[in-house]
């Protein structure tokens, strides 16, 4: 107790020198973190240390300050509750003063100030508060060897009962929501009676029981509603489709091919939700100048590309290093890009599950921060009472796995106990 209390107490006085990074698992290249400390006593001449955390949804991460008032420097939160956190006055704006050390957040790409400054921050611009971090879409990841390319055309692929069972969801409910409500109303974005920028905003009660019916219309099929195994399950070939984020899709097929196998990512021609997320200065922040300094770290170019090949997911950063580390003619036909990385892109042969064509994102909203509750009624009908046959299964089985690996860790760990007292009495 008393060393801790030290311990305490020695951070408290050297809070300056302190920086505290919470972010998602899995998020980033941690060569990163050491090479940060580094890099900063370069530029400003002071020296630093990163206590790193992470979190695994944003409610965690947004209770602990919200409600805890917890003293982290710089986080990482979703699009939606950057709104929050901005309507709450949770942040702190961002200052872009770094001396002689350039101004790397310049590098995001142009689609991404306009997605922050979409954001409804209580009359703020996000974009005074926030650094994008990586972004994508909501799509299917889809085994092509049981369902055709043209199916992936409509969400109504979902509805097939040749694929019951094989079916998994992303358990994201706003993702979901968003996704589908943009999609019922196709028609009517297209007829010029709807636009898709409200729309986005819209969670009234006859909107959600809409997107509501059209998820149980499928729902027996669902083997499984997942938030991280799905990409996973893809791979083994025991999903066929996969209701996912383009990041994940991407860490799918990569694995897919490395065993010879092939999945694939389309997104809906009736159009889907678009994510990101983003770097901010909570409220409570101790070391601001740190944490502007480490903002500004991770859009460096290079480290962009780093942070990319670690996680698949794809970086804001949208400068021609970007572009150009991105491109394949070999591999990938010619899309326009010119949205994400400027009128030069407008025929650029890169990833398209990373960067969708411009067309394709012209057919996507950004999610929005409302009508949380009856989102969460509306996604535990869904879910509940009246899951699957399949999904009881999948839970058996995996309670099983679990059985089995709690047996298999005691018996092999007596095992070892008698083999070391035979050689104790040897």
């Amino acid at each position: 107790m008393i060393a801790a209390a030290l311990l305490i107490a020695g951070c408290s006085e050297d809070r300056e020198h302190i920086l505290k990074v919470y972010n998602w698992g899995d998020y980033i290249d941690e060569e990163l973190i050491d090479e940060f400390e580094v890099w900063y006593e370069e530029q400003t001449g002071e020296p630093v240390e990163i206590i790193y955390q992470t979190f695994d949804i944003n409610e965690t991460m947004l209770s602990k300050i919200e409600l805890g008032h917890e003293d982290y420097d710089v986080v990482c939160p979703s699009d939606y509750i950057i709104e929050r956190m901005l309507a709450n006055d949770l942040l702190l704006p961002l200052e872009r003063d770094f001396g002689e050390t350039p101004d790397y957040t310049g590098n995001m790409a142009p689609f991404i100030y306009d997605k922050l400054a979409e954001v409804q921050g209580n009359g703020k611009n996000a974009n005074d508060y926030c650094v994008g971090y990586m972004w994508g879409t909501v799509g299917l990841i889809y085994n092509p060897k049981y369902i055709p390319e043209e199916e992936t055309k409509s969400w109504d692929v979902l509805k097939n009962p040749a694929y019951k069972g094989k079916i998994l969801m992303k358990d994201a409910f706003r993702d979901v929501y968003t996704t589908m409500h943009i999609s019922l109303n196709r028609e009517a974005i297209e007829a010029g009676e709807k636009d898709l920028k409200t729309l986005t905003f819209d969670t009234s009660a006859e909107s959600i029981e809409r997107v509501e019916n059209y998820l149980l219309s499928f729902k027996e099929s669902v083997c499984g509603w997942e938030a991280d195994f799905g990409k996973e399950q893809m791979t083994k070939e025991l999903a066929w489709i996969n209701l996912s984020w383009s990041g994940d899709a991407q860490w799918a097929i990569d694995e897919a091919a490395d065993i010879g196998m092939e999945l694939k990512y389309a997104i809906p021609e009736s159009g889907s939700s678009v994510w990101f997320d983003g770097w901010v200065i909570p409220k409570y922040a101790q070391n601001t100048k740190a944490a502007r300094y480490f903002i500004n770290f991770m859009c460096k170019p290079e480290n962009a590309l780093r942070n990319m090949d670690m996680t698949g997911y794809v970086s804001v950063i949208g400068d021609r290093q970007i572009l150009e580390a991105m491109s394949d003619s070999t591999e990938y036909a010619p899309i326009d890009a010119s949205y994400f990385f400027g009128p030069e892109a407008d025929s650029a042969y890169v990833n398209p599950v990373m960067y969708p064509d411009r067309k394709v994102i012209e057919r996507c909203g950004m999610m929005h921060d409302g009508g949380t509750e009856d989102l969460l009624k509306m996604w535990s009908r869904i879910k509940g009472d009246s899951a699957s046959a399949w999904t009881y299964i999948l839970i058996c089985i995996v309670f099983a796995g679990l059985i089995f690996a709690v047996i298999y860790k005691y018996t092999k760990k007596r095992y070892r106990r008698r083999r070391y007292a035979k050689r104790r009495r040897r």
